[in-house]
């Protein structure tokens, strides 16, 4: 068995092969609220949250005008973008409620909470937060119980508007 990764290894960014990049550009910054950071020319953008050179590459090099791959095909699962807090999650949510963006699920896994959705191109998307490490559920032996709930988004919407 070869040695384990070192532990502050981390996905640094997604590049996602889009159809239309200006579309793409819409949602992500217009409804997600990511900001554009640099194009490269009409076929390729990156964009970033808090002035990083960028956490997703929206490009149409090979699939301008593209069609999402078939179900039951292989490829992306989804992009899981990590929110910091729960508010924050909960003003997302409220983004896509404004933009009519619909949920294709929501789940509270012990650990997260997380809703799922797909972006104009059919790629998935996972936006959640983590619960603090002290709050995550650990079985008598310690081992980590993850679990597939039914996220309250009336609660998390209502969180949002507090703020």
């Amino acid at each position: 068995m070869s040695a384990a990764i070192h532990p502050e290894v981390r996905i640094g960014h997604v590049h996602l092969k889009v159809a239309d990049v200006e579309r793409a550009l819409e949602f992500y910054c217009g409804v997600l609220g990511f900001q554009l950071t640099q194009r490269y020319g009409p076929q390729a953008a990156f964009v970033s949250a808090g002035g990083y050179h960028h956490h997703i590459g929206l490009n149409s090099w090979e699939s301008a005008g593209g069609k999402p791959p078939p179900p039951r095909a292989t490829g992306l699962y989804h992009v899981a973008i990590l929110y910091p807090t729960r508010t924050e999650l909960a003003k997302a949510l409220k983004r896509l409620v404004d933009n009519n963006v619909p949920l294709e699920g929501a789940a509270d896994h012990g650990v997260s909470e997380a809703l799922y959705l797909s972006d104009p191109d059919g790629n998935g998307l996972e936006l959640y937060w983590d619960r603090p490490r002290d709050q995550w559920p650990f079985d008598a032996k310690g081992e980590l119980q993850m679990v597939t709930k039914a996220l309250d988004l009336k609660a998390l919407l209502a969180e949002a508007e507090a703020h």
